[in-house]
């Protein structure tokens, strides 16, 4: 059984568990599903689960998609913010930062 069929199993078991979605979210990005991956990744940011903002705007980076990136980013940073999470939010603006570069 793959990584994914795992994660898949377990969360037939409890599909509101933010871990294992993000982790199948992972899993589909791996394989090239982006469109899966980041619909994931979007309800795991409407629950402001904050490590899914910032695999997103890597996952976007990644696919050339760099002004929505910078919006998920900044939209994670808020997020950070607002949960205390000055960890991630000092990685997300590091990476927005370094994205700034990269021009339009």
């Amino acid at each position: 059984m793959s990584r994914r069929e795992q994660i898949e199993a377990m969360l037939a078991d409890d599909p509101t568990d933010q871990f294992l979605r993000y982790g199948l979210a992972l899993e589909l990005a791996k394989a090239g599903e982006h469109q899966q991956s980041l619909e994931i990744h979007r309800g795991l940011q409407r629950e402001k689960y904050i490590p899914a903002y910032f695999m997103a705007g890597q996952q976007l980076t990644s696919i050339d998609h760099i002004n929505e990136a910078r919006s998920v980013l900044r939209a994670g940073i808020a997020a950070a913010d607002e949960v205390g999470d000055a960890h991630a939010a000092r990685e997300m603006r590091e990476y927005l930062t370094n994205l700034g570069q990269l021009g339009e």
